[in-house]
């Protein structure tokens, strides 16, 4: 049983995760270890099994939190604005996708594993953040979108957020990645998260 108060536990639990995304921007998932992230906090790295038992249990809360964050960016579509048209809609929405990075980044990586290596209730809390962005947007198609049925709305769901999985690797191409793109002759035509995302939704809106 963690000792401490729900203020510290949440604390410690914040800075190991902070002290993962921050690794992870300059290191790939495999080569990020429990004691480089004890390295990059203020206590010992077995301190860290207090919190979480494994490496994936730590970017599966990371990956939490940034559901949790793009939840917060559609909430603000919704309240900030009584009207939008589909393009508008679509802009909004790429545009926060645009603004998680980083949660594109985690959904390209082989979530399955990340998933069957945490405990059950931090499993459970991710879903209900991830679940939490579904209605979300469901929530912005239903406000700005009224002539969409609920069969045009459930279709519309289960098309984008798996479509969503492989945004990242195919905006952020490394310079190893094109050289060999130019070397096997693939014509390519590289474009933004937004571009990508934009693009995508006016085609599930029905504009193009």
């Amino acid at each position: 049983m963690i000792k401490g108060t729900p203020e510290l536990i949440g604390e410690r639990r914040e800075e190991i995760v902070n002290a993962c995304e921050k690794l992870y921007q300059t290191m790939s998932f495999k080569d990020i270890t429990l004691k480089e992230i004890g390295n990059v906090t203020s206590f010992s790295r077995p301190t860290i099994y207090n919190y979480f038992q494994t490496k994936e249990e730590i970017f599966l809360a990371l990956y939490e939190r940034e559901y949790v964050r793009w939840n917060e960016e559609l909430v603000r579509i919704m309240e900030d604005n009584e009207r939008l048209t589909k393009e508008q809609l679509a802009d909004r929405l790429a545009k926060s996708i645009e603004n998680r990075g980083q949660l594109l980044k985690l959904l390209s990586m082989n979530n399955y594993d990340m998933e069957a290596n945490s405990r059950e209730e931090l499993l459970v809390s991710f879903k209900a953040a991830y679940g939490k962005s579904m209605i979300n947007v469901r929530g912005c198609i239903e406000k700005f979108c009224h002539v969409m049925s609920e069969e045009d709305i459930q279709g519309f769901l289960y098309m984008f957020f798996p479509f969503m999985f492989g945004i990242y690797p195919y905006a952020e191409v490394t310079d190893k990645q094109r050289k060999a793109m130019k070397e096997a002759d693939v014509e390519y035509v590289y474009q933004s998260i937004y571009e990508i995302t934009y693009n995508c939704l006016l085609r599930l809106f029905g504009i193009r």
